[in-house]
């Protein structure tokens, strides 16, 4: 079968409607650059690392508005959509970071946070990059530095079933305990505010895809 061929222009337009993304994202009141960013004297924090859009947080932020939420991406085009719809909305409780995961301790101080939210993470399904999974051992030790006490939880979702799993035995093996865990997460009774869809998330259940969820705290 003959492809069209492809059209310079189309290129132009790609990288200025991304320059503009850009653009929006730098211009938001609520948006920082890492090297900008200084962590909230607060406690009480939910953070979502990989955060994409950030519209997942953008709803819970919106649902609780005594609570702070920080949602942290590397890709800056993509956080300034949760951004915009945070300010069309009105909302003063939420924070876009563009930022690493690795960079956590920097952005929220130590013992601040009461949640940490992992939603629809890169699964990186070769053996040789299982160091950059956010379930990694390296993150877990993180995430338990920035939680305020062994109540904070961490929550995953996933369509991934190798990444589940994987997180699963990561997270028993490192001394968490595992709780509202289930593999099809919308036909389940658990919370409405765990079936908040992310972006992805609207994707693949539309592609009637299950959605894997956990709740995991430190062990008492």
């Amino acid at each position: 079968m003959q492809h069209d061929p492809l059209n310079p222009e189309d290129f132009v337009i790609i990288r200025k409607r991304k320059k503009y993304r850009f653009a929006l994202f730098h211009n938001a009141e609520n948006c920082f650059e890492f090297e900008q960013w200084k962590p909230l004297e607060q406690n009480n924090l939910t953070v979502e690392v990989g955060a994409g859009t950030g519209l997942f947080l953008v709803e819970l932020a919106r649902r609780y508005p005594e609570q702070t939420f920080i949602a942290v991406d590397v890709k800056a085009d993509r956080l300034q959509k949760g951004a915009r719809a945070a300010l069309q909305l009105g909302l003063e409780n939420i924070f876009f970071v563009r930022a690493r995961a690795d960079q956590l301790l920097d952005i929220v101080r130590p013992g601040s946070v009461r949640a940490v939210w992992l939603t629809f993470s890169d699964p990186f399904p070769k053996e040789r990059d299982a160091k950059r999974r956010l379930t990694h051992s390296k993150f877990l030790e993180i995430y338990k530095k920035v939680h305020m006490d062994k109540h904070a939880q961490l929550l995953l979702k996933t369509d991934s079933h190798g990444l589940f799993d994987w997180s699963l035995e990561q997270l028993v093996a490192h001394g968490w305990s595992l709780s509202a865990l289930t593999y099809d997460l919308h036909e389940s009774g658990l919370s409405d505010d765990y079936k908040i869809m992310t972006t992805y998330e609207q994707k693949w259940t539309a592609e009637g895809l299950p959605i894997m969820f956990v709740s995991a705290s430190e062990k008492l």
